[in-house]
């Protein structure tokens, strides 16, 4: 009985429904309350531009919504466990399964089985969903919370070389000859790295070689003027595929994006490092939530009556807090080379997995 991690059919889905309506319950109040709280901050800045009202806001809820989903499910999964366990520790449950011969890992197997299908839901959310509402958020709060950008694959603020000189674009868009750049400003400099001229545009296009300013106007630095120039072509240096390459978020790019976007930069000798770290905390983050019932598993055992229960339970919420911690710290590590992109991303979950069976054995098992 004890290799067979479902023994009672019944059993096994009363536990998996009582865990899963409360990651539900605990997801919605945490979303609910932190997506108010966000909203209350941004709308100031979203009502200043003129012409946004209510449907601005409703926009700005629904491209928020799915990053707070993303992010806080891991935290509901935990504090689900916790609820469900301790209430069952309280109500004798959990005494009465271990009676009946039960071990502490096929009371945690349905809670388990059901994390998993949890990752596989947070995973295709965030590739589907939660990507494409980060890069057009991001899009939009560059923009000043002006009219939302159509397309999804927007990338922000990129700033490029071209030669002694400094090219930057608020928004880009679209992707080789068809490369659109929005909020542009071109910053001359002399052989000093001083800046002797700057040139702004609303737009512009790639002109094969160089990029053609629409409605450019230049300021010059020395005499504090400025003049209204015909349309201009600069940056004959800088090409569709430099610009494809800089200034990647790997946040608002899909796992299979973002392998292609690693092996381009790969190809013409940059740095991946962060991105790879990145790539590899796609997999991790989502199966975060397998990690939550073993950590959260010590509020399920010792009797109730003892006193110890709130104990248990602060110690299961402080080991799963502690993992988020670690996980963090080691991705921020990471990013900054200290350590691999492979080790970045999975040593926290491998790590704290093995404290929650190291603490879930010698204690029940």
């Amino acid at each position: 009985m004890q290799l067979d991690f479902f023994p009672s059919r019944t059993l096994s889905f009363y536990l998996a429904k009582q865990f899963g309506t409360r990651i539900v319950g605990v997801l919605l109040m945490l979303v609910l309350v932190l997506q108010m709280l966000d909203l209350l901050s941004e709308s100031g800045d979203i009502l200043a531009y003129p012409g946004n009202g209510e449907p601005e806001l409703w926009t700005y809820v629904s491209l928020r919504l799915p990053q707070l989903v993303a992010r806080f499910l891991p935290y509901s999964v935990l504090l689900a466990t916790i609820l469900t366990l301790a209430t069952m520790n309280q109500n004798s449950e959990v005494i009465a399964m271990k009676a009946a011969g039960l071990s502490a890992h096929q009371v945690l197997a349905p809670l388990l089985i059901t994390a998993v299908a949890v990752s596989g839901i947070s995973f295709a959310f965030n590739e589907r969903v939660v990507t494409r509402s980060t890069a057009t958020l991001k899009a939009w709060q560059a923009n000043d919370w002006g009219p939302v950008p159509k397309e999804s694959s927007v990338r922000t603020n990129v700033y490029l070389r071209d030669g002694p000189n400094i090219l930057l674009a608020r928004t880009i868009t679209g992707s080789g000859a068809a490369i659109r750049m929005e909020g542009v400003t071109w910053y001359r400099r002399d052989a000093r790295m001083m800046i002797i001229e700057q040139v702004r545009a609303p737009g512009a296009v790639y002109a094969g070689p160089g990029w053609k300013l629409e409605q450019p106007v230049r300021f010059d630095v020395q005499s504090t003027t400025m003049t209204p120039l015909p349309d201009l072509t600069i940056g004959q240096g800088v090409t569709p595929q430099q610009v494809a390459l800089t200034n990647i978020d790997p946040d608002a790019q899909d796992i299979v994006t973002l392998t292609h976007t690693i092996s381009a930069l790969r190809a013409s000798g940059r740095q991946t490092s962060e991105l790879e770290a990145k790539w590899w905390h796609k997999l991790s983050g989502p199966l975060s939530a397998i990690l939550m019932p073993i950590l959260g598993s010590v509020a399920a055992f010792g009797l109730a009556r003892s006193g110890h229960l709130l104990i248990r339970s602060v110690i299961g919420m402080a080991l799963g807090f502690a993992y988020f911690v670690f996980d963090n710290a080691a991705l921020a590590i990471g990013n900054f080379g200290g350590y691999p992109p492979l080790v970045a991303g999975w040593a926290p979950f491998l790590l704290f997995l093995l404290i929650g069976e190291t603490v879930l054995v010698r204690t029940e098992e």
